[in-house]
C-alpha cells in the first residue's frame, strides 16, 4: 500500500469544499465562524491543493500555501473512514521534505482539534496562540 500526492485540480474543487466543511464546521459552530463556500473558493484559487491516495484509492486532500519564511498548510483533511491509517503522518512527512527549501512548515489548528497530538508528534510545536487556534511550526532544514 503505497501513499501518493496527485495535484489537484479545479474539478477536485467540490470534494475538497465539501470534506473541509464536513471536518470543521463543529468548530465553526462552537467557536460562532461563519463557513463561507465562497471564501472557500477564492482561497482555493490561490493555494496549492494536492489530492491524498493509497493506491488508487482518494483519502483525502491538503492545501499549501508559502511565503519566503514557510510553507503552510492550510487544509488537511482526511475522509473519516481514512483517518488513523497513517496517511496523514505521511503527508505531514512529504510537507517537511517540502518545507526544507523555505526551513520552516507551519499551520494553525483549533485548540481543541485532536490533530494537534498527531501534529505535535509529527515534529510540529505549538509557538504562539490567536482566539481559538494554535499557531504550530516545524523547523526544516535543508539536509
Amino acid at each position: 500500500m503505497a501513499f501518493h500526492l496527485r495535484a489537484a485540480t479545479d474539478q477536485d474543487r467540490a470534494f475538497a469544499r465539501s470534506l473541509t466543511y464536513q471536518a470543521m464546521n463543529r468548530y465553526y459552530l462552537q467557536y460562532g465562524l461563519v463557513w463561507s463556500n465562497e471564501g472557500f473558493d477564492r482561497a482555493w484559487a490561490g493555494r496549492e491543493s494536492w489530492l491524498v491516495y493509497r493506491d488508487e484509492t482518494l483519502l483525502g486532500f491538503i492545501s499549501l500555501s508559502r511565503d519566503n519564511q514557510a510553507l503552510y498548510i492550510r487544509e488537511l483533511h482526511m475522509l473519516e473512514g481514512c483517518r488513523g491509517q497513517g496517511a496523514g503522518s505521511w503527508v505531514l512527512e512529504q510537507m517537511a521534505l517540502k518545507a526544507q527549501a523555505l526551513g520552516v512548515l507551519r499551520l494553525t489548528v483549533f485548540k481543541n482539534n485532536p490533530a494537534r497530538r498527531l501534529y505535535q508528534r509529527m515534529g510540529l510545536s505549538i509557538v504562539g496562540e490567536e482566539d481559538c487556534f494554535w499557531r504550530m511550526e516545524r523547523v526544516c532544514p535543508s539536509s
